[in-house]
């Protein structure tokens, strides 16, 4: 990516700042960095969250957060026909929403704002794997440790409505939770049409490839992966396939009665909040796989060597990051003091960065790393899912598995189920 440009002198754009409500609105003239992306939406983002986190980092870390932090946001609208069009519209507003209230979080979960920036913004999102599976864009950081998904108006709504109860809940547990680390929320328009975007934690590693994934829910009916799915080079297993393909969790009896504290305490918090529908995302990496394709491209390589010797060209060398198993690590951003520190071994991870991952059990009949969190965390149980539970009662009866029911059968149904995913 070619580096920011800066702006001219005279191209300026006008920044309006609207902190809040009730604050004064005021012009001020701002230097601006541009970040290129294919997308314009993506373009103003990672202007957007620049511009915010650069003006965080002049206001001082309140000391407790208050009602009005939770309906706070930010307004920036910028209107500038000459300014650098080549890479930013001529006109767009970027919007943050309680910004104090996940610069808060981010402290929680131990991220540091110019960390979080670094990663957004230093290089351009990339389509994320699942992005084809999702009904808007689906992105992760160019680095891997953030998520950037596109969400409707009424998720933000939904997000909103929790965000005080949810704050409260990573306050109480101290940031030990399985549920998706919310970093920010935002809205582009680009074009008068808006785009809402939040950011989340990678729940998989930045480093360690994902070798199978499931989205468990607890039921049983119409939760099988389709034939079009089961042909992807990773797909989706739900709970039958799992079933069927007697999969289990290898993890010690102190890993298991931590992990399902966790997620005893978390659906708790979602039934509180009268959400359901939420799954247990469970991504498996092999670390035997990992070590027989690495030691295959160790052999390839010595066969190149040898040919070499008889006076046949070689073939450019792999380069490191493209090692079987592992992803590159980024220079800058969440992940990238790690480049200062030797290189981990197969299926080794840094716990304060793959926060959802597990070791297996030493005793394990094969060697994994698991990567586990709850997913679709926003649904909450209004009219359309009492008449989806009506029809499908009729269609399945009352005792059926459907996987729409009351919240607290829900979260039952769901512990139940995933109490028993460990072997």
């Amino acid at each position: 990516m070619s580096s920011p440009g800066k702006s001219a002198g005279a191209s300026h754009p006008v920044v309006k700042l609207a902190r809040t409500k009730s604050k004064k609105k005021h012009f001020v003239h701002q230097k601006v960095e541009v970040f290129r992306a294919s997308n314009p939406v993506l373009s103003v983002f990672m202007w957007g969250v620049n511009h915010t986190i650069n003006d965080l980092s002049q206001i001082p870390v309140p000391v407790m957060l208050l009602p009005d932090d939770f309906k706070a946001n930010t307004k920036i609208k910028v209107n500038n026909h000459l300014f650098n069009k080549e890479n930013l519209p001529s006109h767009f507003k970027f919007k943050e929403y309680c910004p104090q209230v996940f610069r808060n979080l981010r402290e929680r979960f131990g991220i540091e704002d110019l960390d979080y920036q670094a990663s957004l913004v230093h290089s351009p999102p990339v389509q994320h794997p699942d992005s084809q599976q999702q009904e808007g864009l689906l992105l992760s950081s160019y680095d891997r440790t953030l998520i950037v998904k596109k969400i409707s108006s009424e998720e933000v709504e939904d997000m909103l409505n929790i965000l005080s109860e949810y704050h409260q809940h990573i306050v109480t547990c101290h940031g030990s939770t399985l549920l998706p680390q919310f970093l920010g929320l935002y809205r582009i328009t680009v074009d008068s049409e808006d785009t809402s975007l939040m950011v989340m934690r990678n729940m998989f590693s930045h480093r360690l490839v994902v070798h199978r994934k499931y989205d468990l829910k607890g039921s049983l009916v119409s939760r099988e992966a389709s034939d079009k799915e089961k042909v992807k080079e990773l797909p989706t297993y739900k709970d039958v396939d799992f079933r069927n393909n007697m999969q289990k969790v290898f993890v010690s009896e102190e890993q298991k009665e931590k992990i399902m504290e966790k997620l005893n305490r978390d659906v708790e918090f979602l039934v509180q909040q009268r959400i359901m529908d939420y799954s247990l995302l469970l991504g498996i990496h092999d670390v035997d796989r990992v070590e027989r394709e690495e030691e295959e491209l160790e052999d390839s390589s010595l066969e190149e060597e040898e040919e070499v010797q008889n006076g046949i060209p070689l073939a450019p060398p792999a380069q490191p990051h493209s090692v079987a198993g592992s992803h590159g690590t980024s220079p800058e951003g969440i992940a990238g003091y790690m480049n200062s520190f030797k290189p981990f071994g197969p299926g080794e991870f840094d716990p304060y960065i793959d926060v959802y991952a597990i070791q297996s059990d030493v005793g394990a009949p094969q060697r994994e790393v698991y990567f586990m969190g709850l997913i679709d965390v926003l649904t909450q149980y209004d009219t359309k899912k009492k008449a989806a539970h009506a029809a499908k009662t009729v269609k399945h009866g009352a005792g059926a598995e459907i996987s729409t029911v009351h919240p607290e059968q829900y979260a039952k149904r769901f512990r139940d189920f995933i109490a028993n995913i460990f072997a």
